[in-house]
């Protein structure tokens, strides 16, 4: 009876083997790249404690170097956005209803049209796809006055509808490319199948191409929903006064007496609370959509 051959031991790295001694270079580049990760890290969360600890001082607080760290809490400066003339709610309210609009408009037709790419052959499919690619990268500045005289011809300045309409045209070609990837993978001999054994091309999306393309479609949503609520050019030119979302309100804390800096922290929360909750409740599927490629 023979054994199997086993592949060669690699050997193990110098810093695991025992009693070796790292060199001045290994410990000034191991150093190196601690110090490089902890200022990455710092930059990311230092502006995000700022506005945190900020949100909850007092005005006199918030310009006085002995109250950087120790201060008396208040929850004042929340409950102060939400009064004349602040009226942040009334701005949530429009910033949900336009993020939500443009997600549930886009989403399905962004799966469409991702579906049609991925299986179906028709002329310039190519120079169409890319089309729809190039639109992503036209200034915003380029096309806004177009979209501003022609909201303003139909009557649709000031309202939801506009912006709903002109956030779709920015996430829509995103969706696209995103979602035709995932489609992509989905084995067409399941669809074929599907189909031999009486199933309509409607079902096969709903049953068999959208559960199992679903963490590209929650990841393309995500992104949407996070672009459309974060949107701020569109909704300044477009919005006057009843469609303004949270992103124009934060303009309004700029006064004669400068920037309300502590109003403008609380604000900060408001427009990121939901973005850091989105965040943790589809982490899986983030996951998913990252490593689908990856294994076959």
């Amino acid at each position: 009876m023979t054994t199997p051959q086993h592949a060669k031991a690699q050997p193990a790295p110098q810093y695991k083997v025992a009693g070796y001694k790292p060199s001045v270079n290994d410990m000034a580049a191991d150093w190196l790249h601690q110090m490089l990760i902890f200022l990455g890290i710092a930059a990311i969360a230092l502006p995000i404690a700022w506005i945190a600890i900020t949100a909850f001082k007092l005005p006199r607080d918030v310009y006085t170097l002995d109250a950087a760290l120790i201060f008396k809490p208040t929850l004042e400066n929340l409950r102060t956005v939400f009064e004349h003339p602040w009226n942040l709610g009334a701005k949530i309210i429009n910033s949900l209803a336009v993020a939500g609009g443009t997600v549930l408009l886009a989403i399905p037709m962004a799966t469409l049209a991702a579906y049609a790419f991925s299986r179906f052959e028709f002329r310039f499919k190519k120079l169409i796809f890319l089309t729809v690619l190039a639109s992503q990268f036209i200034p915003a500045a380029v096309v806004v006055l177009p979209y501003f005289l022609m909201f303003k011809q139909f009557g649709l300045l000031d309202t939801r509808t506009a912006l709903v309409l002109v956030n779709m045209s920015i996430v829509l070609p995103y969706a696209v490319w995103m979602m035709k990837g995932f489609i992509d993978a989905v084995p067409l001999e399941i669809e074929e199948s599907a189909m031999v054994d009486g199933a309509s091309r409607a079902r096969v999306i709903g049953e068999i191409v959208v559960p199992a393309a679903l963490p590209g479609i929650i990841t393309a949503a995500v992104f949407s929903f996070t672009l459309t609520w974060n949107e701020f050019l569109f909704a300044l030119i477009i919005s006057k006064q009843d469609a303004l979302t949270l992103p124009i309100g934060l303009i309004g804390f700029r006064t004669e007496r400068g920037d309300l800096w502590e109003l403008m922290a609380a604000g900060g929360i408001l427009i990121t609370a939901p973005m850091f909750l989105i965040s943790l409740l589809v982490q899986k599927q983030f996951i998913q959509s990252l490593t689908a490629g990856s294994v076959r």
